[in-house]
């Protein structure tokens, strides 16, 4: 039997004064229970010691915040202080829980654009009381209003579509039809661009803070404006590029002169931004200008001053500011009332003082008549190649679908006869056959080339023809379909050296990679032997400032493995044989770290493995693994065909639907094509909860534990890869998306909004009723590490908020009314009670 806490009390006899008491002797208890360990020393270590996991440490430390008579512990404390003895000194002294620091002034900005203006914000993050949730009438016709928009776009959509094929085909020639075809593409391009600034403008006009409820009318006008503005082909295709910050200008933005924006995350609240002139501003960086928080849309300023640094995968919330000549560090995060005083580093999450140069390339000589050739240029590609190209094969493939319907069957076609039906299986399987052969062949010939004239670590201006091909080779090389193909198998390590990686020696597992890894290029990333990597990797082998930039190798260790949404930089100081815990920083200063893991942002050394880690290890190596591996190669070479067919079919039922608006099209043909749209969009979530239903067999998942060689595994890898999600983008911030999960299997309570919110496992989740899920946070109920994977359920109570960009582990148990921060990590196992406020990398309770 264990021993009770009176004995194990004894055993500190020895122990440090500070740890004589009660505390240390509860604590020591508190975990025999947990480990199964009959003693537990003061300075047995919890890792090395007694085999425990951060799983059990979860579960300790929620037990211990369950007791009035001792101090909250958080994961971080219990990583940093491993043993009783050092925990129980460190809780005895240890500063107050965490708290987010007052709001300094704001940072100076270029007078000609800001006109000095100061950010504001609270002081520390909002606890208001919660406010009743809107009424049922409210919800359903946020709604119908809602879809009544969407139908109404598409109805005019298909108005302009159609006169403008009329149009077109009338040309008298060659010559005609080009000059028709560049008259109307840009004559659309310059109407979708002004769209969302005039429905801007007069819906809305200037955005000021104040809470919006959601699903009031109020509301419906927010969220037309944020579907417009963010589908702009200006948010869309000219990020990065001077154009960009125009469109933000026009949309009421204080934004200084030079200023490049690399994020896709469009700011919606825009005259609530403010930029200093000589600003930049990586991918994956969010800074919405609002946040969803307790049934309200709260827009708020985000202040930014001249020649700042924004890092890669960052969050700045509402309330925010940077001051002039400042860093803020990739993996960090600004909460509310958070300012980084005028030159200073800051990173982390939430972010602290640092000393390291986020800034690693020199100025080039890039003036305003750079900028503006590069935009000249840019617009006429656009105009006379890349739209008359679009629509002389759209055209061509119209006048060929005659040919086809001849071909297949000459008798009338209708959407009642097999006739049209074979003429999409013929049109559908070679369009997506070939679709699939050119883009494997274009993937890697075209950038192979272009990275001829790309030498690495030389420094180039912006905005000239070497920052073009630069970006035509990310592009080129970051195709969604052929990762999600190949991901999470053998095959994998094939294609990505096929496009560049240099993977040195592979040891296969058969899980390398997971089905998202991106890179700026691939030419430059290099993994070392027996590496294996989780979903979200972001490989930043380049290096940016306001007039520059440089490509530049990023090189991740052998032996090393990589969990979820990490950004790997040239310069990481990572060697061999690490563990790179989920969102965590990589530090770039300092000891190079070898046989550790990382956790947190910034991040601290945890252990690279405990006991309870090796228990499948048996089934890595020998004729068991050869035996394992290869049973798991036709696994997946099945799953790969699974996913090929269920994308086909998607696609033919999109061009059964196209075929038989095709066939419709006469005198109504506007009420055809908008019907060929809406039922386009409309029956892709159909399609793909039906898909993935079939495959879960109409059940549900149960937590599980087993080697990734188990047959179980290769099934929920197949889970992951064929369901789509990119569809549910579209429905953000409506009642449909909860609608959508809980077809999935996900347990959505009532009036839950959701801006942006990810499930992996949907039947895992629990969300309770009027929930506010913010962009980009996620639950993932499974983690794999090294060859062990692990899933258990996760619970998010009634009335929560999950702020933006947070991620919720496996395991986990949010109370209601809890609030997790914007950037945060909830850790596997955590539990966090009601009405807490917690949050950071990892969370914890804050103040």
């Amino acid at each position: 039997m264990d021993k009770p806490a009176e004995i194990l009390t004894a055993d500190l006899a020895e122990a440090p004064a500070s740890t004589q008491d009660g505390c240390a002797g509860i604590l020591a208890g508190l975990l025999a229970e947990l480990v199964h360990a009959g003693e537990v020393r003061p300075d047995s270590h919890f890792f090395d010691d007694l085999g425990a996991d951060s799983m059990v440490m979860a579960h300790f430390c929620a037990r211990v915040r369950k007791r009035a008579d001792l101090p909250s512990v958080s994961m971080r404390d219990v990583y940093q202080h491993p043993t009783i003895a050092s925990l129980a000194a460190a809780l005895e002294a240890g500063p107050p829980p965490a708290s987010v620091p007052a709001q300094a002034p704001a940072p100076g900005l270029d007078q000609e654009q800001a006109g000095g203006q100061q950010a504001a914000g609270p002081a520390g993050p909002a606890r208001p009381q919660p406010q009743p949730p809107a009424s049922s009438l409210q919800y359903v016709l946020c709604g119908t209003i809602q879809l009544l928009f969407f139908l109404g776009y598409c109805y005019v959509a298909a108005l302009v579509a159609t006169r403008a094929y009329n149009w077109i085909i009338a040309a008298s020639g060659p010559l005609d039809l080009y000059l028709r075809g560049v008259a109307f593409g840009a004559g659309a391009l310059l109407a979708v661009c002004t769209i969302p600034i005039a429905a801007k403008w007069i819906l809305v006009g200037r955005w000021k803070p104040g809470p919006i409820r959601v699903w009031s009318l109020g509301y419906v006008r927010f969220w037309m404006v944020k579907t417009l503005v963010r589908s702009s082909p200006l948010a869309l295709l000219f990020v990065g590029t001077p154009i960009y910050p125009l469109y933000l200008r026009a949309l009421g933005a204080r934004i200084g002169r030079h200023v490049t924006i690399s994020s896709r995350s469009v700011p919606i609240c825009t005259d609530l931004l403010t930029i200093g002139s000589g600003t930049i501003i990586r991918r994956e960086a969010v800074f919405l200008c609002y946040r969803a928080h307790d049934g309200k849309i709260e827009p708020g300023p985000v202040s930014i001053g001249s020649n700042v640094l924004v890092g890669e995968k960052t969050v700045l919330d509402t309330g925010t500011s940077i001051g002039d000549s400042s860093q803020l560090g990739h993996s960090s995060a600004l909460h509310p009332g958070q300012a980084v005083p005028a030159g200073q580093r800051w990173h982390g999450s939430p972010a602290q003082p640092a000393e390291v140069d986020y800034l690693r390339v020199g100025p080039a000589r890039c003036g305003s008549l750079r900028r503006f050739l590069f935009c000249a240029s840019t617009l006429l590609l656009l105009f006379l190649v890349y739209l008359p190209l679009a629509e002389s094969l759209l055209y061509l493939l119209l006048r060929a679908l005659p040919a086809v319907d001849n071909l297949v069957d000459p008798a009338t076609d209708s959407i009642a006869s097999w006739g049209l039906y074979l003429d999409a299986l013929v049109l559908s399987v070679v369009l997506f056959s070939g679709s699939l052969l050119a883009g494997l062949v274009v993937v890697a010939t075209g950038p192979r080339l272009l990275n001829l004239l790309v030498k690495p670590d030389r420094v180039y201006p912006l905005y000239g023809f070497h920052y073009r091909v630069h970006r035509a080779i990310t592009r080129l090389t970051s195709n969604k379909f052929f990762l999600y193909l190949f991901g999470d198998s053998s095959y994998i390590v094939h294609y990505l050296r096929y496009i560049g990686y240099d993977l040195s020696k592979v040891e296969q597992t058969g899980s390398n990679f997971g089905t998202d890894v991106a890179h700026v290029t691939p030419y430059l990333t290099t993994v070392g032997s027996g590496t294996m990597v989780a979903d979200g990797l972001s490989v930043i082998n380049a290096d940016y400032s306001s007039t520059s930039f440089r490509v530049s190798r990023a090189s991740i260790g052998p032996r090393n493995f990589l969990g979820n949404n990490i950004a790997y930089p040239s310069g990481g100081r990572t060697g061999e044989n690490c563990l790179l815990a989920t969102k965590a920083m990589i530090p770039l200063d300092g000891k190079i770290r070898e046989g550790v893991g990382l956790l947190g942002s910034p991040s601290f050394e945890i252990p690279r493995s405990v006991e309870r880690d090796s228990r499948f290890d048996d089934l890595h190596t020998g004729d068991q693994f050869r035996r394992s591996l290869a049973a798991k190669n036709r696994y997946n070479i099945k799953t790969m065909g699974v996913f090929l067919f269920a994308r086909w079919l998607h696609f033919f039922l999109l061009t059964v639907i196209g075929l038989a608006a095709y066939d419709l099209y006469g005198a109504l043909a506007e009420v055809v094509i908008a019907g060929f749209f809406a039922l386009s969009l409309l029956a892709s979530p159909v399609y793909f909860v039906l898909a993935e239903r079939i495959l879960l067999r109409f059940r549900s998942l149960k937590p599980q534990y087993c080697s990734i060689y188990d047959r179980y595994f290769w099934w929920h890898e197949r889970l992951w890869k064929v369901p789509a999600t990119h569809y549910l983008t579209f429905f953000d911030g409506t009642p449909f998306k909860p609608m959508i999960y809980r077809r999935l299997g996900a347990r959505i309570g009532k009036k839950v909004f959701d801006d942006g919110f990810g499930l992996t496992e949907r039947t895992l989740a629990a969300v309770g009723d009027y929930c506010t899920l913010n962009f980009g946070s996620q639950v993932q109920c499974h983690s794999q590490e090294d060859g062990t994977f692990k899933s258990d359920r996760s619970t998010i109570g009634s009335g929560c908020t999950i702020g933006v960009g947070a991620f919720v582990h496996y395991g986990v148990t949010v109370g209601d009314g809890a609030e997790l921060a914007p950037d945060s990590f909830l850790m596997k196992g955590e539990e966090m009670p009601q009405n807490a406020y917690w949050g950071g990398n990892p969370a914890r309770e804050m103040s």
